[in-house]
Parts: C-alpha cells; sequence; structure tokens
C-alpha cells in the first residue's frame, strides 16, 4: 500500500473544489494536476519493488523462524527477539502481493473483507517490526552497559513487555483500518484504501503524523540513544578486534535504520504540512513528492529484508544454528545445543550481530 494513495485522482475529478466526495483520498488542488506521469510510473515501479521485497523478506525472515523453531531448547534472549522480529516481518512482507496486484492492474480484486484484513495485517506487522527493533536496542543497552544483574529486566522485556510494549500498540493502532479501510468503487474502478469522514484532511494529516511519531521518531530515538551509549561504552574499553568489529556492527544497525526510514518519513512529514496547507501547494511539488514517497516508501519496506542479515545471520551460532536446520542428518543435533551464558566485559559474536555479547 502506497501512503500517498490519497492523492489519486478519480477520472470525473473537475477543478470545482466543492464537488470533493470526502472519501479521504482526494487533495484540494486550485488546478488540476497531470498525474499521467506518475501514475504510470507507479504501475511499473511499486509492483517490481514489491515483489523483490517479498521474495527477499520471505526467503530471509522464513529461514530465521525456521531456525529459531528448530532451537527451542537452547533459545536465548536475542533469539526471542530475532523470532519477534522475523515473524513481524514476515507477516507484513505477506500483504505486499496485494498491493502489487492493486498498483499494476489499478484495481482491488479481492473484496472489501480482504481489503480490510490486509490493512489490518500491514499496519500491526509495520508498526511491531520499528517497535521490536527499540526493544533490541534496550536489550543490548542492558547487556553491555548494566551488564552486571541485568539478567533479570533484560528476561521481563523479551518475555514479558515486548507484548504489553510491542503487539499491544501495534494491534491498538489498526482500530482505524478497521473503521476507515474500505474497498470503494471510483467510476470504473474498486480501490482499496481509508475513506474518512469530513474534515477528511485533518483526519488524514492525523494519522500521518501518528505514523511519523510511533512509526519513527520514538523508536528512533530508543535505537540512537542506546547504541550511542553502547558505542561510547565499547570505545572506552578494552581494545580488540572483536571490540572494534561491535563498534562497526552498531554503526551499521543505526545507519540502516535511519537510511531506510528517514527520508520516507521525512516525505510523509511534507506530504502533513501539504494537506493543512502549511506548505503551498503547486503541481510540481506534488508530483515530485508522490514518486519520492514511492521510491523511499520501498527503500523502506526493504529494510524487513535487511533485518534477518542485521540481527540474524551474521551471528556466529545463528549461522551454525542455520546450517544444522538445513542438514536432514544434523538437524536433530540443535535440539541440544548448550545455552551459552556471557560475562561482563566478553564481547562475542553470538548476539543479534551487534556482537556485543553472548546471551
Amino acid at each position: 500500500m502506497s501512503y500517498y494513495e490519497h492523492i489519486v485522482i478519480p477520472d470525473d475529478y473537475t477543478e470545482d473544489n466543492s464537488s470533493e466526495s470526502g472519501s479521504g483520498d482526494i487533495l484540494e488542488f486550485d488546478e488540476a494536476c497531470d498525474r499521467a506521469v506518475s501514475h504510470e510510473f507507479s504501475r511499473i515501479f511499486l509492483p517490481c519493488v514489491y515483489g523483490i521485497i517479498f521474495l527477499l523478506g520471505i526467503i530471509g525472515n522464513g529461514l530465521v523462524v525456521i531456525v529459531m523453531g528448530y532451537q527451542r531448547k537452547s533459545r536465548t534472549m536475542t533469539d526471542k527477539y530475532r523470532l519477534h522480529l522475523s515473524v513481524a516481518d514476515l507477516l507484513f512482507v505477506l500483504t505486499l502481493p496485494f498491493w502489487a496486484v492493486e498498483a499494476a492492474s489499478d484495481q482491488w480484486y479481492f473484496g472489501g473483507f480482504m481489503c480490510v484484513a490486509v490493512h489490518m495485517i500491514y499496519t500491526v506487522n509495520l508498526y511491531s517490526s520499528v517497535l521490536i527493533l527499540a526493544f533490541i536496542s534496550l536489550d543490548r543497552y542492558l547487556a553491555v552497559v548494566r551488564a552486571t544483574n541485568s539478567q533479570g529486566p533484560r528476561k521481563l522485556l523479551a518475555e514479558r513487555i515486548i507484548y504489553v510494549g510491542v503487539w499491544l500498540p501495534a494491534a491498538l493502532l489498526t482500530v482505524p483500518d478497521l473503521v476507515f479501510a474500505k474497498a470503494e468503487n471510483i467510476t470504473v474502478r474498486t480501490s482499496c484504501q481509508r475513506v474518512y469522514p469530513e474534515p477528511s484532511s485533518v483526519w488524514r494529516a492525523a494519522f500521518q503524523f501518528q505514523h511519523i511519531v510511533v512509526g519513527f521518531v520514538l523508536p528512533g530515538l530508543v535505537i540512537l540513544i542506546c547504541y550511542c551509549i553502547i558505542i561510547s561504552k565499547l570505545a572506552h574499553g578494552t581494545k580488540g578486534t572483536q571490540k572494534r568489529k561491535a563498534l562497526k556492527t552498531t554503526v551499521v544497525l543505526i545507519v540502516c535504520f535511519f537510511s531506510c526510514w528517514l527520508p520516507y518519513c521525512a516525505g510523509i512529514l511534507v506530504d502533513t504540512l501539504l494537506i493543512l496547507n502549511v506548505v503551498p501547494h503547486s503541481c510540481e511539488l506534488e508530483q515530485g513528492l508522490e514518486k519520492w514517497i514511492f521510491v523511499t516508501e520501498a527503500l523502506a519496506y526493504f529494510h524487513c529484508c535487511l533485518n534477518p542479515i542485521l540481527y540474524a545471520f551474521l551471528g556466529v551460532k545463528f549461522k551454525k544454528s542455520a546450517r544444522s536446520a538445513l542438514s536432514p542428518s544434523r538437524g536433530s543435533s540443535l535440539k541440544i545445543l548448550p545455552k551459552k551464558r556471557g560475562g561482563m566485559s566478553s564481547v562475542s559474536t553470538e548476539s543479534e550481530s551487534s556482537s556485543f555479547q553472548s546471551s
């Protein structure tokens, strides 16, 4: 689902703004803008990108879920976060084929029930994926900076608080989808989108602002603060190849998160300001912003393909477990893998790709 779907202009749209349907899918323009180029761009670009993200996401996150399933008895707290993250990303990418078909055909074929269901699955897993990353950074902070007696708080975070701090808020954020998402007929086609009551522009702006705050600003601040403190801790510790690797990996985690999500959220912010008439409208700006959000949205979604690499595949233990899980003759050996415990100052490559410490 392109977050910019609300600017799609129906065929019978005229310059008379008083005829606005109130569906929440039309911006008020002083003049009609030519959307033909952007429309053709989205029909080609979005299905291709969604298809690539779907395939990579299914393979990467599916492998993580399989490996975690095989090593149930030796699963660490870090592994529990990996599993939560991969399940969220896996369910998220499962919604992309629906949006790809709609983008390619300019038509929603799957009915009203599936429209609401896909919207809700999309929303809950989009938010939960980002919030889980914040929880992982908190866990790494406790493991590295507050290593003494951190097992209790870390266990509480991984086994209890994650449901209240991640899955419950993500589920509550699907309420607008349940209320507003509809498969609506627009002239000769059916579109699956949120249909807001009047004043539709205020509703749109409110939900887009919510997306920026809950889906980027709050988890982004937690990630940035926790990892910056971790970097400071590691930089002032003892020197060694392992700690240099941990520092580099921490920087990679920060750069990847903000590189993927910041451009997209910046585009949504500008769009929100346009909706509220804080920024003056112009066809050039609208057309350029539409393409910007198409491209950066794909970049943001691509982060769910990077998560298995950043938070699982770089770990030494995970790679060994994956080889065992994919080897029929050795698959059963995963059930008896010993559960390692790390000390305060050790920097083991076992932990989630950040290689901070064994969990």
